[in-house]
């Protein structure tokens, strides 16, 4: 790109940015969606955890797993989706190597949840749906016998797979990343996915268009999707390469093609792979084999109620109940499992306050996998034993300190009080020990006196 970057600014400022997501997120149940094969398929050898269901044999009929349903619905619950009583798959029709029945099962119009919202930075983010679908097999471009050829591993064919679609109420990178963050927070605070994306388990899509108009509320007649991106940094780099490309194309005068890139990191750039297909392409029709889903409100009031505490909650009781600062909340609440950790150690002395523990595991940067609790708080009580030394040994020792360092006598005297603190660091130094301050630094006091 030869635009500079304050020419690109300047022309910002002008148009609108536009971006929506998709991210898909690997359940972690012991099955796959619609078969008894296991899920746990990563790092297997290729093509060990298959069955005639996923890998679309003919006459093979689906089973719907329950537990990857009620875990989809409680993400949507934690977005504050409307959960609807009915529910249905369907048939997603489109043909790739990776998909042996020629069609996915999936949700089109009727998903298990709607219309949700979540804060970030201080704005509403749109939750449009979150759906279930099955994950497809996974294509592995390889050099055989010195031809390249593409293989298909059919372990990850069928794996539950949640797709989370926000309403386009993006129009920076930064936020993107703040969103994803935080949905990657949630549903690991839930418990039903590790969304570990160097495994494949939490997969991000960006929808990028500009408009021409900044004032503009209808949406471009084209987008452009960067698939199955896998790092935080990557879609930061990918979104903000295609407003620069997306912009020089209307700059022009030209419309950018709506299609479907990658993100190539190695050259930094987004890359064509197909065009972009619209929903009538995929020829959605209802899933014979799966009888519809019908929710009544005891069901759903026992999944809500068996919802976690989730991060914004735990943020704020932790500052609360706690009386912890906003920075030392918000780390300790990063990931359930410190959370955890740290009330763990809150329970087991009094005698150490919350705020010790937060800094000692904040500052010494405590791995919490090698260090007990009891271990923690036993730390803790040894760093911060004050240990008995005779008022004659102090005295001793400061006349030793101002005899060798006159001038902290002479700057006392000339009621500069700050070199108090010098003294204090001298006589510690000397003594070796952890003896109490405010004790020590009256003693001075006296003697400068």
């Amino acid at each position: 790109m030869n635009r500079s970057t304050n020419g690109l600014k300047g022309i910002l400022m002008k148009h609108r940015v536009i971006i929506g997501l998709e991210v898909h997120v690997e359940l972690k149940t012991r099955r796959k969606m619609f078969c008894n094969c296991s899920a746990q398929y990563f790092g297997q050898e290729p093509n060990t955890h298959t069955c005639p269901v996923c890998l679309g044999l003919p006459g093979a009929l689906p089973v719907a797993n329950r537990k990857a349903i009620q875990w989809c619905t409680q993400i949507g619950m934690a977005l504050n989706c409307s959960i609807p009583s009915f529910s249905k798959f369907d048939r997603k029709n489109y043909f790739y190597p990776d998909l042996p029945k020629g069609y996915q099962i999936s949700q089109y119009d009727e998903p298990f949840c709607l219309k949700g919202e979540i804060a970030v930075n201080g704005a509403k983010i749109g939750i449009t749906r979150v759906h279930m679908e099955e994950d497809t097999g996974k294509l592995l471009h390889e050099t055989v016998d010195g031809e390249k050829v593409s293989l298909i591993d059919f372990n990850r064919s069928g794996v539950p797979l949640v797709e989370i679609v926000t309403e386009p109420d993006f129009d920076n990178a930064k936020n993107v990343k703040a969103y994803l963050q935080k949905l990657q927070q949630i549903v690991r605070y839930l418990g039903v996915s590790d969304a570990d994306m160097e495994k494949g388990q939490m997969r991000l899509e960006p929808n990028i268009s500009i408009s021409l108009d900044e004032n503009s509320k209808s949406l471009p007649k084209y987008k452009v999707e960067v698939k199955n991106i896998n790092s935080f940094s990557f879609v930061e780099k990918a979104i903000n390469f295609e407003i620069k490309r997306q912009l020089e194309i209307l700059e022009r005068g030209e419309t950018p093609v709506q299609e479907t890139r990658g993100w190539d990191e190695t050259k930094q750039k987004t890359v064509t792979q197909r065009v972009k297909e619209e929903a009538n392409d995929y020829r959605y029709f209802p899933e014979p084999d799966i009888p519809p889903i019908k929710w009544n409100e005891k069901e759903l009031a026992k999944l809500n109620e068996s919802l976690p505490e989730l991060p914004d909650e735990k943020l704020n009781r932790f500052i609360k109940q706690y009386r912890l600062s906003d920075y030392n909340a918000e780390i300790l609440t990063r990931e359930i499992d410190l959370a955890d950790y740290f009330e763990e150690a809150v329970k087991l002395d009094k005698a150490v306050t919350p705020k010790q523990i937060a800094n000692h595991i904040i500052n010494k940067k405590v791995n919490i996998n090698n260090v007990f609790p009891a271990k923690l708080i036993a730390e803790i009580l040894s760093s911060s034993k004050i240990e008995d030394v005779s008022r004659e040994d102090l005295i001793k020792i400061i006349k030793e300190v101002l005899a060798k360092n006159p001038k902290i006598r002479a700057d006392y005297a000339l009621g500069n009080e700050s070199v108090l603190q010098f003294a204090i660091g001298q006589v510690m130094y000397v003594l070796r020990k952890k003896i109490d301050v405010n004790h020590l630094r009256n003693l001075i006091v006296e003697e400068l006196k």
